[in-house]
């Protein structure tokens, strides 16, 4: 029966992709499709029609009557707006003709942290603070940029949102567009104008105390009083009730900044190796930071993961602001410079290629300082570090006043889509971004591809490997560990349904392979899946490369170190409960025909994201699905992997098509002996001797009894066989008078002979 339902499992799943692959692609969300969401009024509320969309990116104007009061635009038309989940936030933002915010609205996103737990309200009340910002006087320098309201929780989220307003808004102030009677917008400049860029022809270092001195590396020191002080000021009673602890004069954060794209500062704090290796992986006009700290607070802070935002600085510049992702960030041990101090954090920094950066005009490093004011709340502060490079290393020269226009319109694009973008570097043959993923993580590849390799050979030389049963053992339990600490917790390279979901999703949407390029070690990873998957099933990943997987067997191998007994669920139960794993990725698949991000919120079933992504760093109720998960695994090994794992389940369905049979049987197994079964750690092998390839993890200790002559009872009796062949053969040995006692009853039992 439940080998029935299976099979009907994988049926209905195969012909639901055929589907999938034959069906018409999806056109990309416009503005007019997310503008039938809303209504005038939710951005000028006196408005009474919206126009037709104007230019490209489109703007939609907003009327009262025939008199035109703005405009409403998509954020993500005209700067990435790209959220934890990796995909676009799409809000709808209204301006008026003098370049102020109205109004927004939420139409589009599938952030798992809004979708799981934080109310979308709270999300969109935190940026409705930038209602009524004059982002002319932002474009011009003359203000900061607005601040959003932060929500406990969703901080990055709430990020990005504001992050991508503010810099939209900014692009289309500048653009003139506001503005298009005008006849005086977008003219050039007669006459001549004077252009500044860094001079890279400088070679010298210098010490730490000279960069300080002349302003080429910045720092701001907060104490622990100033920092209580400004919370205390703030009028933030419930902050000031929760001062810091220490001493008044103890640092709360040293802060340190340099541009170290300037080749005297970068050679100078980098060395001269590190700097000649960062400026050829920049990209022709791409900047970087040094940002370095020490004290009781930490600038990166512990939330960030693979794809997440450092949410606790961000670069300023002429109204616009961008926080760094993981990807723009490497860690360095110290700095280069004599006379440097010990700093306990210090990070590069890559200044991402959307964001119109200016490294010879003044900009400020913003800190965002946090205090908890209850189990979830949380209260924050800013403080500016502002930056200006120092005269000596910028380069200055005339240039016509219209050459000046163009280039400064090539250096502000308008639209900064990840579509545009990515066109954009293609016609500028530029390198794309996917290519430079793969340039800055080499190291990290050839760790990952070195570990393929290693599991090839383990495959392929197996029989050699599993004859000696200890070696063998430690070999694997060295490949699970290495496959927990570096390729789970480190690098973050955990597998899941969602890239699965994915990927079916892009297939219908319209597929491009720079979005799946643009990870690496997950790239890399499925190619092998996907190779291994013809050769030898669903094995060796969810038995060697699943991060998640390891972590079950190696705390289960503890507890029975430990003693911790272990639970055998009874064969017709436990062949009953394979199909529930099947069901729940049927769902999944099927909720994801119809809404990506609902499938997404229930694919939290894994729990992936909580044990290695975030290494148990959430909320209680994910933190405790997981731990209960592996505390069942305690006692049932593997236990989410054998009835509960939708990947499983995905990588099964293929795995049918393998194309070896290498695990080896004697014709006995099954019938009668029972040892291989019994002792299988995931119960894959059918009474009867048949290995069931959909369950096996190819774990690879049924080989080990195959070839030991003393636990095998096949083997035990060519052992003895060959062991009386040998006596007989001396000549001072007599025939024994009793006969061999067989060694298997025919209920499967091993006697002893």
């Amino acid at each position: 029966m439940a080998a029935k339902l299976t099979r009907w499992l994988h049926a209905t799943l195969i012909a639901c992709g055929i589907l999938i692959c034959t069906s018409p692609v999806i056109a990309k969300p416009e503005l007019a499709e997310f503008a039938a969401r809303a209504t005038p009024q939710e951005f000028f509320p006196k408005a009474t029609r919206f126009g037709t969309p104007q230019g490209e990116p489109p703007l939609l104007p907003v009327y009262v009557g025939d008199a035109l009061q703005g405009y409403v635009y998509l954020n993500s038309d005209f700067t990435a707006s790209i959220g934890y989940s990796g995909k676009p936030i799409h809000v709808l933002v209204g301006i008026d003709q003098q370049g102020t915010l109205t109004g927004f609205k939420l139409v589009d996103h599938k952030e798992p942290i809004v979708l799981v737990g934080v109310p979308e309200q709270r999300v969109v009340g935190a940026i409705n603070k930038l209602i009524g910002a004059r982002m002319g006087a932002v474009a011009a320098g003359t203000e900061q940029a607005p601040q959003p309201d932060i929500v406990s929780g969703a901080t990055v989220t709430v990020l990005v949102m504001a992050d991508s307003v503010v810099r939209s808004a900014v692009r289309i102030v500048k653009s003139g567009r506001l503005s298009p009677t005008n006849p005086e917008a977008g003219a050039a400049k007669a006459g001549e104008t004077e252009t500044k860029s860094i001079d890279l022809t400088q070679k010298e270092s210098r010490d730490w105390q000279s960069l300080l001195g002349d302003g080429s590396v910045r720092h701001l020191t907060l104490t622990v009083a100033e920092i209580n002080q400004a919370f205390e000021k703030s009028g933030n009673k419930e902050a000031a009730a929760h001062p810091e602890q220490g001493e008044p004069d103890d640092t709360f954060i040293d802060l340190y900044t340099a541009l170290v794209s300037a080749p005297v500062i970068g050679r100078s704090l980098l060395g001269d190796v590190a700097h000649e290796r960062l400026q050829k992986r920049l990209k022709p006009g791409q900047q970087a930071l040094i940002i370095a700290g020490n004290g009781l607070y930490s600038f990166k802070g512990s939330g960030y993961v693979r794809g997440g935002i450092f949410d606790r600085i961000e670069l300023e510049q002429g109204g616009s602001g961008i926080r760094f992702r993981d990807r723009n960030h490497e860690r360095l041990g110290d700095l280069a410079a004599k006379g440097a101090p010990a700093l306990h954090e210090i990070g590069l920094f890559t200044v991402p290629d959307d964001f119109a950066f200016d490294p010879t005009e003044p900009w400020d490093l913003r800190l965002l300082v946090q205090r908890s004011t209850g189990a979830r709340e949380k209260a924050f502060l800013t403080f500016d570090l502002p930056y200006t490079l120092p005269d000596r290393y910028i380069r200055r020269e005339k240039i016509p006043a219209a050459a000046a226009k163009v280039a400064e319109g090539g250096a502000v694009p308008l639209a900064a889509s990840p579509e545009s973008e990515q066109s954009q570097a293609t016609t500028a043959g530029e390198e794309p971004f996917w290519n430079q993923m793969w340039r800055r993580n080499t190291d990290s590849i050839a760790i990952t591809a070195f570990a393929i390799a290693v599991l090839t050979l383990i495959f392929f030389f197996q029989n050699a490997l599993v004859s000696r049963p200890l070696f063998y053992t430690w070999v694997r339990r060295g490949f699970l560990a290495f496959t927990l600490v570096w390729l789970g917790w480190y690098a973050n390279a955990q597998l899941s349904v969602v890239n699965v979901l994915t990927f079916t999703n892009a297939l219908e949407t319209g597929f491009s392979w720079e979005y799946f390029l643009t990870a690496p070690l997950i790239f890399i990873l499925w190619s092998a899946v996907a190779i291994s998957l013809l050769f030898w099933g669903r094995g060796p990943f969810c038995g060697w490369l699943c991060p998640f997987g390891a972590l079950q067997e190696l705390t289960n191998s503890a507890a029975k170190a430990l003693g911790v007994p272990q639970l055998r669920v009874a064969w017709n139960l436990h062949e009953r409960l394979w199909p529930i794993k099947y069901v729940i990725f049927l769902m999944l698949f099927g909720v994801s025909l119809y809404s990506i991000g609902a499938a997404e919120q229930l694919a939290e079933v894994e729990p992936f994201k909580t044990a290695i992504i975030l290494k148990f760093v959430r909320d209680w109720p994910f933190v405790l699905f997981a731990a209960a998960l592996l505390v069942a695994g305690l006692f049932v090994e593997r236990f989410y992997c054998r009835y509960l794992c939708p990947l499983g389940a995905a990588l099964a369905i293929p795995g049918r098509m393998r194309m070896f049979e290498w695990l080896r049987r004697w014709p006995d197994c099954g019938s009668p002996c029972q040892r291989c079964a019994n002792e299988c750690p995931v119960q894959s092998i059918h009474p009867e001797g048949h290995i069931n390839a959909n369950e096996c993890i190819y774990c690879m200790h049924c080989q080990e009894l195959y070839y030991d002559d003393h636990r095998c009872p096949h083997m035990i009796q060519v052992r003895l066989k060959r062991e009386r062949s040998a006596a007989l053969s001396l000549p001072s040995t007599k025939e024994p008078t009793k006969p061999v006692r067989p060694l298997i009853s025919y209920v499967g039992k091993i006697v002893k002979p």
